[in-house]
């Protein structure tokens, strides 16, 4: 697995590439010939997507390739060695692609015959920057096959820290007549997929800016789909993170986009399937921290495999469980209606009216929701119910901060500033929380370690740990509080 950060550039037949050698030191040219078989859906769902898989024979690295989009110019590449099927695609590949599949067969599509002539450009032994010069066939498996013929130039950086070197040949390779390309890939340069269906609203209207916002997290959980599936690092924490800002946005901006309760009931249920291995993850890494700062001589018995080996074999479970959400048939309905959502929603009166007014008024209300949860909380005279209300000011706090984050390109700094006011409270609160969890949770594990007849001692010293970290976010919300209402008012 890599990531491709490159530039295209078309380029006329009789184009010559530009002498580089003030730039680096240049080695090269050598030639190459690439026959590429591409796959997708039958309705080209890949490619409507910016995402291309194929099976490439020639050159320095034969093999099926994955490229998935993660920002302008700049792909993530997964390979997998070449097998002799061409109908078959790799077991591995095909279940990365299931969110945009979604059950649909992968079959070839289209095919690229490249005669590749490239020139690297090196510092000493660093590959700096790799031009292709590429001449392409490529043909389009219809009822009757389509061939086009192109010539482009691509240079890829390879040395990720000389990013101003792939500009300064980018530079040289437009003065000599390139023109930066519009098609993100070979591929969509031939098969020319249809764009993804947009919501018809008003431009400077509040369901514009909603709806943009909506679209952004729906591509941000797609995009890491591929990556909880493999197990990278931060990815289900970041998958969970978008679908509880989708939640929140359907939430706070329920009178723009209407009738979306079930999509909300779906997105909090993928939510906790996340959610559980997420949680074994923090909470493991916590104890480690905190066993790591503790003195050797008060560590005692097997502690560390049980807060650690223990805890991370349940994590790799839930992942498991993960794994068997997003390849089920609930997953993919709640894919298909998050794309119904962008492309048509169902817009209320409030998406037609002037955004600032109208997303200002949305801001302040949803601030109105921390300050009417906390009123609630505090009015309670049991200590342990209002301790359970307080979560309620938390999870409105949360909300405040997304409405607030989302308005922020709209609204400027008064949104950016309202976000981190709300997301103090959150902090606060949420430290409380945490600790309060891991007590529960250490009592739990000292309770199995002492049926096993093991010393329990260093579980009591992590549990005063956790229960004066969470006293001192006890203690310290008051004054959080009143300073952030304060700061409210002078905001909205």
């Amino acid at each position: 697995m890599g990531i491709e950060i490159e530039d295209k550039f078309d380029v006329p037949p009789e184009y010559t590439i530009p002498d580089l050698s003030k730039l680096a030191q240049v080695v090269g040219p050598k030639s190459y010939q690439l026959v590429a078989l591409y796959y997708d859906t039958p309705d080209l769902r890949l490619a409507a997507r910016g995402v291309t898989l194929r099976r490439r024979r020639g050159g320095a690295d034969p093999g099926w390739h994955l490229k998935l989009p993660k920002a302008k110019g700049v792909r993530q590449e997964i390979t997998h060695p070449l097998t002799r099927s061409t109908k078959i695609v790799p077991l591995e590949l095909a279940e990365l692609v299931r969110a945009y599949t979604r059950g649909a067969d992968l079959q070839p599509v289209a095919e690229l015959d490249t005669r590749r002539s490239v020139t690297v450009l090196l510092d000493g032994d660093t590959r700096l920057v790799e031009i292709a010069d590429d001449r392409v066939k490529g043909t389009v498996f219809q009822d009757e096959p389509k061939v086009v013929r192109w010539r482009e130039v691509e240079a890829e950086l390879l040395a990720t820290d000389r990013q101003a070197m792939l500009a300064k040949v980018g530079k040289r390779l437009r003065k000599a007549g390139a023109t930066p390309s519009p098609a993100a890939s070979k591929l969509a340069k031939l098969l020319e997929p249809a764009p993804l269906p947009e919501a018809p609203t008003e431009p400077g209207s509040t369901g514009e800016v909603v709806v943009a916002y909506l679209a952004g997290q729906v591509a941000a959980l797609l995009a890491q789909d591929p990556r909880v599936r493999r197990a990278e690092d931060d990815a289900v924490h970041q998958m969970r993170v978008a679908a509880r800002r989708l939640r929140s946005a359907l939430k706070a901006f329920k009178s723009v986009v209407l009738d979306t309760a079930h999509i909300q009931d779906e997105l909090r249920h993928l939510g906790t399937v996340l959610g559980e291995a997420r949680d074994l993850e923090v909470i493991r890494a916590r104890f480690a921290r905190q066993l790591a700062r503790l003195e050797p001589e008060l560590v005692t018995g097997p502690v560390r495999t049980r807060l650690g080996a223990d805890l991370y074999e349940r994590e790799q479970e839930a992942y498991v469980r993960i794994k068997d959400a997003l390849s089920d048939e609930r997953y993919y309905t709640l894919l298909n209606a998050l794309d119904q959502l962008v492309a048509a929603p169902n817009l209320g009166k409030a998406a037609a009216r002037p955004a600032e007014d109208q997303l200002r008024a949305i801001a302040a209300a949803n601030w109105s929701r921390v300050t009417k949860a906390y009123d609630i909380a505090q009015a309670i005279a049991d200590p342990e119910r209002r301790e359970i209300a307080m979560h309620d000011v938390r999870k409105s706090a949360k909300r405040a901060r997304y409405t607030a984050e989302a308005l922020q390109p709209t609204l400027g700094a008064s949104m950016a500033k309202l976000a981190k006011l709300a997301g103090n409270v959150q902090e606060v609160l949420g430290t409380h929380q945490d600790g309060v969890v891991a007590q529960e949770t250490l009592a739990r594990e000292a309770e199995h370690a002492r049926r096993a007849g093991e010393d329990t001692f260093t579980y009591g010293i992590l549990i005063g740990i956790e229960r004066g970290t969470a006293e001192r976010a006890h203690a310290e919300f008051p004054r959080v509080w009143e300073e952030t209402v304060r700061a409210v008012m002078k905001v909205l």
